[in-house]
């Protein structure tokens, strides 16, 4: 399937989790007939994308083996892809998922780990899709553990970005089927995230369409003294619409309806501001 980014508006990523042990849904779409289910409903709510995955990446997570991740989000992926037009996306960062995924019928790859694992690079090249790269310190079972940067993380963010990238075109990827994403909550405290979430135009500007996923975290709990999962779509809704005022081609989320619905009333009147300066 070809992907076509949303251009003329910020695009949804509607997160579908088939793992036991997700942060916020976990073990809610594990079956099969559940996660098909699920997948369709976020179509039906307005995602443009949606983005699969059967790992756990929360803080403190431990890893999968390849055959468990396969046989998670495969059966997923050939489903929807029979089911539905829209782009499926495959959350992974193992090479075997990689290649099955998209001869499942992912058209994207997004990878917390930037294509760092050992093949991945090389699966990634051969598959001919879009590729997401998003910035994380540490691994996802340390990576809270003790976050630590320089006095200008956007450009700590930026460095390792760029280095990917290079990494990626010299293994034969065009610049054009990457993306790019901030991670935040990847090995970044409270006042990290903030000091990449407020200066996110810095990284829209490296001219990669930015993925930006702020849906339900403990960032917003924290700013919302200590507030539950359940409670924290209020806090992203505004996370999406800061996002994508400043720049994110694509916002990743777990509660679609409320986050198109949002986005739609701003486009609107974004557009119409834009009109009236141009009058």
């Amino acid at each position: 399937m070809s992907f076509v980014l949303p251009h003329a508006r910020c695009g949804v990523m509607g997160i579908l989790n088939v793992t036991p042990d997700s942060f916020s849904d976990g073990g809610r779409f594990v079956r099969l007939p559940q996660a098909i289910a699920q997948g369709l409903r976020l179509i039906e709510e307005g995602a443009d994308i949606l983005d699969i995955g059967g790992e756990s990446t929360r803080p403190g997570a431990a890893p999968v083996s390849v055959q468990e991740e396969m046989d998670r989000v495969i059966p997923v992926v050939e489903a929807l892809a029979r089911e539905t037009g829209t782009p499926l996306s495959i959350d992974t960062s193992t090479p075997e998922v990689m290649r099955a995924a998209v001869s499942a019928g992912a058209a994207l790859i997004n990878d917390v780990r930037a294509l760092r694992m050992p093949g991945a690079l090389k699966a990634a090249a051969a598959a001919g899709v879009p590729i997401c790269l998003m910035h994380m310190q540490g691994e996802p079972r340390t990576m809270q553990a003790s976050p630590r940067y320089g006095p200008d993380i956007v450009d700590e963010v930026t460095g390792f970005l760029t280095e990917r990238i290079a990494a990626c075109e010299a293994a034969g990827i065009d610049r054009a089927r990457l993306w790019i994403d901030p991670g935040f909550g990847f090995g970044k405290d409270l006042s990290h995230n903030l000091a990449l979430l407020a200066q996110l135009d810095r990284l829209s500007r490296l001219g990669f369409p930015l993925v930006v996923g702020l849906s339900r975290k403990s960032m917003l709990g924290q700013m919302l003294d200590g507030n539950d999962v359940s409670e924290r779509l209020p806090a992203s809704l505004a996370g999406a619409l800061w996002a994508a005022a400043h720049g994110a081609a694509v916002v990743r989320v777990h509660d679609v309806r409320a986050t198109a619905e949002a986005l739609r009333i701003w486009h609107a009147v974004a557009s119409e501001r834009a009109a009236r300066a141009g009058a």
